[in-house]
């Protein structure tokens, strides 16, 4: 059985970055990382097609029917999302939801002062949260390849840090929040352009179903 999950994990890997993840949909990608094996592909994977956030989306997969009713449950949640923060980018990956804030929108230059615009679409983000209370959040810090590897690192850590401890001190439980930062480790965009490098300057908000949520979709999937 080991030897077959190996198999079938590596398959996936193999396909999904030879796709470049892309050209498949977030069903696709949730239904494929939940056969292959999990947290452990879904890390392996995010790493390896650059992007993290689908990394920790696809290592939060349940899969089979269970995953579809929890992907069911985060569609009208990415709509709402969407509604309330136009200028975010939004997307549904497999069974979870990844949302997109550049730093001009949340932090000043060189800074991990949370700006009163940050604040404004915070406070959208925590109505959306506080009606889904059934999700965790992984909060990811990230910056461009800009200055020394220590100084990104540090400045990723802090501004990730900023935007969770907003959230806990505006009433979001801090048993739903996990905070990280990559640096410049981990560029969706082209390090090489002005545009790509304000791209990379990010963080992102990692929604993904508790375990409430779970065992309440096994129920419903058993009926």
């Amino acid at each position: 059985m080991r030897t077959m999950r190996y198999f079938l994990m590596m398959m996936v890997m193999s396909a999904l970055v030879l796709t470049g993840c892309k050209s498949l949909t977030g069903t696709q990608k949730g239904a494929a990382i939940g056969t292959a094996g999990g947290a452990a592909a879904g890390a392996i994977i995010g790493r390896t097609a650059g992007n993290t956030a689908v990394g920790a989306v696809v290592g939060a997969t349940v899969g089979g029917v269970t995953g579809a009713i929890i992907g069911n449950k985060m569609d009208k949640q990415a709509e709402e999302m969407k509604a309330q923060l136009p200028d975010a980018n939004v997307e549904r990956v497999g069974e979870g939801i990844i949302v997109e804030l550049s730093n001009n929108i949340l932090f000043g230059f060189d800074s991990y002062e949370l700006s009163s615009t940050a604040r404004t679409n915070l406070n959208k983000m925590i109505t959306v949260f506080d009606t889904y209370p059934d999700t965790d959040i992984e909060v990811q810090g990230h910056t461009d390849s800009s200055g020394s590897d220590t100084y990104n690192q540090d400045l990723s850590e802090r501004r990730a840090n900023a935007v969770t401890s907003y959230l806990v001190n505006r009433g979001v439980s801090s048993s739903r929040l996990t905070t990280v930062g990559y640096g410049e480790t981990s560029p969706k965009y082209s390090n090489d352009t002005e545009e790509g490098r304000a791209q990379n300057r990010r963080v992102e908000f990692i929604i993904t179903a508790n375990e409430k949520m779970k065992r309440e979709a096994e129920r419903e999937a058993s009926n």
